[in-house]
């Protein structure tokens, strides 16, 4: 058993047959379920792990398992016992689905009905105004013998640098790597300039989702809810970053395009209904230091995510150009970085 509450499965699903997989897991969760009465649809909204939605066909309300099998090596880059530990906790707290099993290489959980956010959606203001309240809930989570929080940005950018091969395995993609002229060297340099700049005492630091892309927001519109899923990299992390992480991930991103950065009046609307759920009593000062704070954070998140890329593609069986999509980071980073410090707002 997990934290003594949910049932651990001595179950492996083969990567190459999931769905017989997903029926072994649903007999011990589900065993009034049989085979033949259960359909199976693959859900592609991810990039990283496999998920396999499960129905009872012939039930009149029909309860819908979502079975999640994890990418090749992303035990390399996540903590699963920490991520079993935050959905359990934030399922009591309303925040996350519920969690019904994990097994070896995955887990499963409650379907929660609705449709993930596009890059057209999210700007929508009715739901955008759920997104950035509930993000504010969430950061005002309390975990317990949590007393002086550090951020966990560091020491994970800097885990994920020290797993980016030296060599690329597939030598196309060594040398397409090659070709981007942006050696680890360099990448290291830059970590050590973003902590220097950024890592300032008094900075506030809450629970954060950390990867709040818009396939991981599901709104239901019966309900006019919206609710976060996949909680793998939730940490207590820079508040800053977790809103420049969502802003950015306005872009997409197998069409990833910056340009749909949310505007600066979109922006400064988000953190007015941000920061009314989160300390209530605000004022014009608390906007600028928090819209100053997330523009300067939008660094951190290029980095971050684009040195998981060149991690992913090195291991990962998805087909997606990671390779491509780190390249689209780094660019932006670097683009991003010549703005704020051309403009003084940091330092070179």
């Amino acid at each position: 058993m997990v934290e003594g509450e949910i049932p651990h499965l001595s179950i492996t699903v083969d990567d190459k047959d999931i769905n017989a997989g997903a029926l072994d897991v649903l007999q011990e969760i589900r065993p009034l379920w049989r085979k033949e009465d259960v359909e199976l649809k693959l859900l592609t909204d991810g990039i990283t792990n496999k998920l396999v939605g499960c129905r009872h066909k012939d039930e009149d309300e029909a309860e819908t398992v979502l079975v999640r099998i994890y990418g090749n090596k992303t035990d390399l880059l996540i903590d699963r016992k920490a991520e079993t530990r935050n959905i359990l906790l934030l399922s009591k707290l309303g925040l996350a689905p519920h969690l019904y099993a994990t097994f070896q290489n995955g887990l499963a959980y409650q379907f929660v009905p609705g449709c993930t956010l596009t890059h057209q959606t999210v700007t929508e203001e009715h739901i955008y105004r759920l997104v950035a309240t509930r993000m504010a809930r969430l950061h005002k989570v309390q975990v317990p013998n949590q007393h002086t929080p550090r951020p966990f940005i560091w020491n994970k950018v800097q885990s994920f640098l020290d797993l980016v091969p030296d060599v690329f395995t597939d030598t196309n993609k060594h040398t397409r790597f090659q070709g981007l002229k942006i050696p680890k060297a360099l990448l290291q340099a830059e970590l050590h300039y973003l902590k220097r700049v950024l890592d300032e005492p008094g900075l506030p630091v809450v629970f954060c989702h950390n990867d709040l892309l818009l396939g991981n927001v599901v709104y239901t519109q019966e309900k006019n809810c919206v609710t976060f899923i996949d909680y793998e990299y939730a940490a207590f992390n820079y508040q800053a970053f977790d809103i420049a992480n969502h802003f950015l991930e306005f872009a997409g991103v197998e069409d990833a395009d910056f340009s749909r950065y949310p505007s600066e009046e979109l922006q400064r609307n988000w953190l007015c209904i941000y920061l009314e759920e989160f300390k209530g009593n605000f004022g014009a000062e608390d906007i600028d230091r928090l819209l100053r704070e997330v523009n300067r954070f939008v660094l951190v998140s290029h980095l971050f995510w684009g040195i998981w890329a060149l991690i992913q593609t090195e291991h990962s069986y998805i087909d997606f150009d990671f390779l491509g999509y780190a390249a689209v980071r780094f660019e932006e980073y670097f683009t991003r970085k010549e703005e704020l410090t051309s403009s003084g707002k940091l330092p070179r």
